[in-house]
């Protein structure tokens, strides 16, 4: 490297203690971390895009450095759902070094990585005091029954009050209304429930059937809308 003649010309002083860097828990020890292969954790973070159109949850599953497990979730933009897809192949095997400088294809997923690399480097994994950590495939637990993220879609207005669209229990199918037309419950599908036993070989009326289940005081309602058509 070069050195500037002001510098060259300076009388040294010698350098006094250095601790090194302080330790952070991870997977039930503590670590000082010097290198990227110092770094293991689990985590999730959030990332949006610059128009802040739609967002991203990423979940990463890292030992001494390398991404193993990669969960991505993305809402609100069709064109990241594709993102989400080249994404996942992107991550795992990689550093977490080198996917913060990795163009993971969308602003919201670039962005929840650099919002994980920060708390995973800092030591603020979901598995800091986890001995040994969490096993490759534990992102899965992120997911409700039928792999399918847990998702909250409500509309409102006004002038005609809120529809609730889906629910973590599944796709909202009837909303249950008293005398005075508040909500008191609603009727759901889960669908992730749904298409596992269609793909069982279930007939497509009974596993509907099955899927359904109610939420509050649901069969006593004075009234009931679907929420997608009234």
């Amino acid at each position: 490297m070069q050195i500037t003649h002001e510098v060259e010309s300076m009388v040294c002083v010698k350098k006094g203690c250095n601790h090194g860097p302080a330790p952070i828990p991870e997977e039930g020890k503590w670590v000082a971390s010097k290198e990227i292969k110092d770094i293991s954790g689990l985590t999730h973070g959030i990332g949006w895009c610059a128009p802040q159109q739609g967002a991203c949850k990423l979940t990463l599953n890292i030992k001494e450095g390398i991404i193993q497990e990669a969960l991505v979730e993305t809402i609100g933009c069709s064109g990241m759902t594709h993102s989400a897809a080249m994404a996942g192949e992107i991550l795992p095997g990689k550093t977490v070094l080198e996917a913060l400088n990795t163009d993971l294809v969308c602003d919201a997923i670039n962005v929840a990585m650099r919002e994980l690399f920060l708390q995973i480097v800092y030591g603020r994994s979901q598995s800091a005091f986890s001995e040994d950590g969490l096993p490759v495939g534990a992102g899965l637990e992120d997911l409700g029954k039928g792999l399918r993220s847990q998702v909250g879609t409500i509309f409102s207005t006004q002038q005609k009050g809120v529809r609730y669209l889906e629910m973590a229990e599944g796709y909202i199918t009837q909303m249950a209304l008293d005398e005075e037309g508040q909500v008191i419950g609603y009727e759901n599908v889960h669908l992730g429930k749904m298409m596992e036993n269609i793909t069982n070989g279930m007939p497509a009326d009974e596993a509907l059937k099955k899927a359904t289940s109610k939420y509050g005081r649901f069969d006593n309602a004075a009234s009931y809308i679907n929420p997608r058509k009234k």
